[in-house]
């Protein structure tokens, strides 16, 4: 059995290494965000093109009737990479502080900030342009990323009060 002290350690260590995972997931995420945003737009239409055929391709051999149009998925993959994005920088602010919820305008505000450089960054390179539109998207993206770690977070809250309240008895 642990003593306290040895048990606090094992914590510390276990907090610090969720940081830098963390911390690099969402560097990582908004990395990735901004080199697709730089691609020029050749490059860029010819990715979504392949990803487009392939999801029409898997809809077809399940017997679905739909199709996805390039539009679709473009759009489908910036609310996806942003949702990638609040979901990181929740899980990040959470591993810093307890009180999430004082403190959510944090990850909001970078949520806003990141789709608005991304945006402006696009309207410098070849071919592409600036939607804010597309700013909206992403930032409902970061929305339900942030929903989705909130939500992962108090599932996760429940079992531990849970697993507490079992041992007790």
């Amino acid at each position: 059995m642990l003593t306290q002290k040895e048990n606090n350690i094992q914590k510390s260590k276990l907090v610090l290494a969720m940081r830098v995972l963390f911390i690099i997931a969402t560097f990582a995420t908004i990395l990735f965000i901004f080199s697709n945003s730089v691609e020029i737009a050749e490059i860029s239409g010819g990715k979504s093109a392949l990803v487009t055929q392939w999801l029409n391709s898997v809809l077809q051999s399940l017997g679905f009737g739909f199709q996805f149009t390039e539009h679709i998925v473009r759009k489908l993959a910036h609310f996806a990479e942003f949702a990638l994005l609040g979901f990181w920088m929740m899980l990040t602010l959470r591993v810093y502080t307890r009180r999430i919820l004082s403190h959510i305008t944090i990850p909001l505000f970078f949520g806003l900030l990141i789709p608005v450089l991304d945006e402006t960054l696009q309207m410098f390179v070849d071919g592409r342009s600036s939607q804010v539109r597309d700013v909206l998207i992403d930032f409902s993206g970061v929305m339900a990323g942030i929903a989705c770690a909130l939500f992962l977070l108090l599932l996760v809250r429940m079992l531990q009060v849970l697993h507490k309240n079992k041992a007790d008895l």
